[in-house]
């Protein structure tokens, strides 16, 4: 992949096997600084194993990674101050308030006592939970969970952060407020690893997917680009004169036409090019478009193809 911005994190034939057991067979990922990199996978994949070589959690079986500039291994400690990491559950203590949870993070990453109470109240008023404050999270909503594990998370101000499944088992305005946050973060310059089981979240938030299955990266590319992988797109035509249906059904190659709709089906990958050379073709012949649609493949269709599994899993 060839970028401008440097990488916030690089993986160079990642490997790792629990005995016989084969989870990665070497993997490459590079990941742009400020950007959204989305790892899909089914259950079994290899996904949760990556999240954790690259923050430090376990290491490769063989291979190298980088995070922030440092090696996962033998810069361990740099690694850790420089990333933020949540699971797909909230790693809050229940017993304390919201607030003293931001409050212990703080002082865990050393911030001293007045920074400590400034990024407490800051990252409060951020995810909307001041309200809460003085409450224990056992009282919280799923979200308001979520929401509190995220500003934990970057009570250390890291400049990556790995989200391993985080919004599994929000309701969908929850999971659209997540994805605000997200993008706010990405906006700051924040580089965000994202691990989901929701294809629509990736599609909406990631710069780049890859796609890993049995331990190998079987795909990687933005969303457009996957998408363009997998037959069945096609441009949707619909003609001013039904005389013309037929010409334009034969000039363009359609794999099918309604002289009574007034409409064309022609193959597409649905790239500017493709689209170009139909109306440039039609312009020729003199055909008049009404309307045109572009119909391309989703993610389901790019993951069900890779993996042959519908969907991914926790």
């Amino acid at each position: 992949m060839t970028t401008t911005k440097p990488l916030a994190i690089e993986a160079r034939n990642l490997t790792k096997s629990y005995g016989d057991k084969v989870v990665l067979a070497g993997i490459d990922i590079a990941v742009p600084e400020g950007t959204v990199y989305s790892l899909l996978g089914p259950n079994g994949a290899g996904k949760t194993t990556t999240v954790q070589i690259l923050s430090t959690l376990i290491q490769a079986g063989g291979g190298e990674a980088f995070v922030g500039g440092h090696h996962v291994t033998r810069d361990a400690d740099e690694v850790r101050s420089a990333i933020g990491v949540t699971g797909q559950f909230a790693a809050v203590d229940t017993l304390l308030t919201g607030r003293e949870n931001l409050q212990l993070m703080g002082r865990l990453h050393h911030l001293g006592k007045q920074e400590t109470k400034r990024r407490t109240e800051e990252l409060l008023e951020r995810f909307d939970l001041v309200d809460a404050a003085k409450q224990t999270p056992a009282t919280y909503s799923g979200g308001m969970k979520r929401r509190l594990d995220i500003a934990m998370c970057l009570m250390g101000n890291p400049r990556i952060i790995f989200l391993d499944e985080p919004t599994t088992g929000l309701d969908p305005r929850s999971r659209r407020t997540m994805w605000a946050i997200i993008r706010e973060l990405v906006k700051g310059g924040t580089t965000i690893f994202l691990t989901t089981q929701y294809l629509e979240e990736a599609d909406e938030l990631a710069d780049r997917i890859a796609v890993l299955d049995g331990g190998k990266l079987v795909a990687e590319g933005t969303p457009e680009q996957l998408k363009r992988m997998i037959p069945g797109g096609h441009i949707s035509l619909r003609l001013h004169r039904a005389d013309q249906v037929e010409r334009a059904a034969q000039v363009l190659a359609a794999s099918g036409s309604d002289i009574d709709q007034l409409t064309v089906q022609v193959p597409s990958d649905g790239s500017v090019d493709s689209l170009r050379k139909v109306l440039d073709t039609l312009d020729r012949e003199g055909v008049e478009v009404e309307e045109l649609t572009i119909h391309t493949p989703d993610l389901d269709d790019v993951f069900l193809s890779l993996t042959g599994q519908t969907t991914t899993a926790a």
